[in-house]
């Protein structure tokens, strides 16, 4: 028998966090919504994905710690990658999205970003004098 599972994540931002989701390729939808989980059990979240087998992937905001926890039924998973990878896929855009809110916060400017090889990406920024 299914369940939900709650994944404890960092993430506080939630304009990062949605721009996070959608440079993953997500259009997450915004509310007081029902995750939809195994035949037909639901839990509130605040933003939730849904998946192509009618589950979904949903962030709930934990008032106590101020972070958005990643609520999911696991085995209804059905993304690309393992839950683990899909975490780090997203918490690495989450901090992309992050630096660049605060470097235009401070006057900076991307020059450059380039995806390495080895998954991780490069900012050169500058800022004006």
């Amino acid at each position: 028998m299914s369940h939900f599972s709650t994944i404890k994540t960092e993430l506080r931002d939630r304009q990062a966090l949605l721009e996070a989701l959608s440079d993953l390729g997500h259009a997450p939808r915004e509310g007081s919504l029902q995750v939809r989980g195994y035949r037909g059990q639901t839990l509130e979240a605040q933003l939730a994905v849904a998946q192509a087998n009618g589950a979904d992937i949903g962030f709930r905001l934990n008032p106590a710690t101020g972070s958005y926890e990643l609520v999911t039924d696991l085995d209804l998973w059905s993304q690309p990658v393992p839950v683990e990878r899909f975490v780090a896929q997203l918490n690495q855009r989450y901090a992309l999205r992050s630096i660049l809110a605060a470097t235009t916060e401070e006057g900076f400017q991307v020059c450059e970003q380039t995806q390495q090889h080895d998954g991780s990406i490069e900012l050169v920024v500058t800022r004006w004098a």
